[in-house]
């Protein structure tokens, strides 16, 4: 049989897009060039691997495992390039890390800026987005790395815990809402008006779904555009915000802020870290996911255990 990684890098791309003509592109062949190999595949196995229909491409049975090989094939190529990139002077690894807007603001700063240290051939893309859209993406292989709250459908992910997470309401010491010991949600949006960040973080679009869940909204007095100014304004009395425990605790004892925990249930969340499910990772990508794991033991999350 003769077929080579250009026919098995196409093959791969027209199971995911089910469309001759977006993987061509994705190989840089033209249309006609990508038909006659599929054709010689097919002629190879002596079995059709894809029927056209009207509303596009769909896999045989011997298409899916064709395409579900060629994928295992190109992820093992991708470790070895990885592994061998050490001995390539001037090479460097890169991992394609998304994290939720928790993990951005609380460990992972300190923790990533001590493994570049450490790891000075390896560069980090970071991305910050919502949990949902960041499971989304590493189940399709379009990053390495995840760090998510909330639970998580282990369906083509690998989910490694890695601390229990709550968000609590902060405000003024002198605030009436101050002296409450627990306070729900659907209970403090109509009295509050609230310091929050803009529409775009995940954790305010969370909180105002949660609200619309009820058939109430966040009366936002402000948004401002970080954690540290939300803390700030709420220290002196603007409103009332929710955070992650960890950024209150950071600002806590510098402003005099007030915490009060939410008796809501989605209110405690476990932070995780995903990765795409069976797939195997370079070295390196492997040591940041220790790395991460021992970062956020060690971090105040940590001692926020799970109700």
């Amino acid at each position: 049989m003769h077929y080579d990684l250009t026919d098995l890098r196409l093959f791969f791309h027209v199971g995911e897009q089910l469309n001759l003509t977006r993987a061509a592109e994705k190989c840089f062949l033209s249309v006609p060039s990508a038909s006659l190999r599929i054709k010689q595949l097919e002629e190879n196995f002596q079995t059709p691997l894809m029927l056209r229909q009207a509303k596009g491409l769909q896999l045989t049975q011997a298409g899916e495992a064709m395409a579900n090989h060629a994928k295992l094939v190109l992820q093992q190529l991708e470790v070895m390039h990885a592994d061998l990139r050490p001995y390539a002077l001037g090479v460097k690894g890169r991992i394609r890390l998304q994290a939720n807007s928790t993990a951005t603001n609380t460990f992972l700063a300190k923790a990533l800026s001590a493994f570049l240290n450490d790891n000075p051939d390896i560069d980090i893309d970071l991305e910050e987005l919502p949990s949902r859209d960041i499971i989304s993406s590493v189940a399709k292989g379009a990053a390495d790395l995840g760090i998510v709250a909330g639970s998580v459908d282990a369906d083509k992910i690998d989910v490694v815990p890695l601390y229990a997470d709550e968000l609590v309401v902060v405000c003024h010491s002198g605030a009436a809402i101050a002296n409450e010991i627990s306070v729900k949600l659907s209970d403090i949006l109509d009295e509050y008006r609230f310091v929050g960040l803009n529409q775009f973080n995940s954790i305010q679009s969370f909180l105002d779904r949660k609200a619309q869940n009820i058939g109430k909204r966040v009366n936002l007095r402000i948004q401002v555009g970080n954690y540290e100014n939300v803390c700030q304004m709420a220290a002196v009395g603007v409103g009332i915000a929710i955070v992650p425990r960890a950024i209150a605790l950071s600002h806590a004892k510098s402003s005099g802020l007030r915490m009060i925990p939410l008796e809501d249930p989605w209110a405690r969340r476990q932070i995780s870290l995903v990765k795409q499910q069976q797939r195997m990772l370079p070295k390196f990508s492997e040591d940041l996911i220790h790395h991460l794991r021992l970062a956020a033991s060690q971090a105040p999350t940590s001692a926020i255990k799970p109700a």
